[in-house]
């Protein structure tokens, strides 16, 4: 047990020194002396609990969020939050709505950071979420790459109905993304009458991140609500972009 303590802890000193890119597992094997299976081994585990980053079979491994969390180093998305936390904060004042601000991480969505509203009832989210599950998720995978985003519905699967009705086929979850694209914006309903809504935020024309608001459905559906807070999360989004491209 206390070998594999120390095998895991050299990886991460090991990504740690090369943390300007990203370390293959063959790399890392090959560079500490350890069979290619056992590694991988302790890599997914790493991955698993967010010390590592997977970024695809032939990228490699980065150090993940939960090193930043641990040494509290803000450098990890630093502008991007510096930039977004005071704009959400405002947009939750205004609505009195909880709101975050997701990135996907291992084939999930990931919280980088939440503002909670005070409401009586009030919706919690996980860190991590099925990517399909989210309005943030789905944002996110919208603005992919179209050879990474085929890379990853691939290894994940098309959305089960019970999450995103109607995508029965590929060519139908496309589609899906297409529209996103198009629309900026994604509107869901959970199977527990969660509303959530997204928008993409960007850096250099490149969707970095989401800005998401989820709130009840009861609450969504009263009278004019619907609109200002989907207003509201628009302007808000659009502040951020405009920010993060100064």
């Amino acid at each position: 047990m206390i070998q594999v303590i120390h095998r895991a802890l050299n990886i991460l000193e090991y990504v740690a020194k090369h943390k300007e890119r990203a370390c293959s597992l063959t790399e890392i094997a090959a560079s500490l002396e350890l069979n290619q299976p056992t590694c991988a081994n302790i890599l997914k585990t790493l991955v698993d609990a967010n010390y590592l980053e997977h970024l695809g079979r032939k990228k490699g491994y980065r150090l993940g969020p939960m090193v930043y969390q641990l040494t509290g180093d803000l450098s990890y998305n630093q502008n991007l939050l510096q930039v977004a936390k005071p704009e959400m904060e405002k947009l939750t004042d205004k609505l009195n709505e909880s709101c975050i601000l997701g990135i996907i991480r291992n084939q999930k969505r990931f919280i980088l950071h939440t503002v909670n509203s005070d409401q009586d009832l009030q919706v919690r989210s996980k860190s991590e979420r099925d990517i399909y599950e989210t309005a943030s998720g789905r944002m996110l995978l919208a603005f992919l790459p179209e050879k990474e985003r085929d890379a990853l519905t691939a290894s994940i699967g098309l959305p089960k109905p019970e999450i995103w009705k109607g995508i029965k086929t590929k060519a139908l979850l496309d589609a899906a993304f297409q529209k996103i694209r198009e629309d900026r914006l994604v509107t869901t309903l959970s199977p527990s009458h969660i509303v959530g809504l997204a928008v993409p935020i960007e850096k250099n024309g490149t969707v970095i991140a989401s800005l998401s608001i989820f709130l009840p459905e009861s609450r969504y559906n009263r009278k004019g609500n619907a609109k200002v807070v989907t207003e509201a999360l628009i302007e808000v989004g659009n502040k951020i972009n405009r920010a993060m491209s100064l």
